[in-house]
């Protein structure tokens, strides 16, 4: 199965954005829902932000009021922007996503579908 495709990441000050994009979502068969994980250098993988397809949003707490998830479902690309950056916000971010199984979205579960990952680096 092909995989989503993170784009927009790069390297900026603190106090600066960035938005990333997440395309080839379409192919993806009864998807409920998408999020944006990252993975700091040495912690482990940890959920930022979700969507479900019907547009309802979770943010994790250290980036609410920073960070904005959204899709176009027409387009199938999910969307993170990223204000007002942090160092503590480098990691690498991953785009995520869930498939409806039996008429549940699992979105409580580890996620099945992953990009590749995009680098973000803030320095201070």
């Amino acid at each position: 199965q092909a995989r989503p495709v993170e784009s927009g990441g790069g390297s900026v000050q603190a106090g600066e954005s960035l938005k990333l994009s997440c395309a080839g979502a379409g192919y993806i068969r009864n998807r409920c829902g998408m999020a944006w994980y990252r993975q700091a250098p040495g912690k482990g993988r940890d959920r930022v932000s979700s969507i479900t397809t019907n547009g309802a949003t979770k943010y994790e707490d250290s980036v609410k009021g920073r960070f904005t998830i959204s899709q176009d479902l027409k387009n199938d690309t999910l969307y993170l922007q990223m204000n007002s950056l942090q160092t503590e916000d480098t990691a690498v971010y991953y785009c995520v996503a869930w498939q409806r199984r039996s008429g549940f979205c699992p979105m409580g579960s580890e996620p099945t579908i992953w990009g590749q990952g995009t680098q973000v680096t803030v320095s201070s």
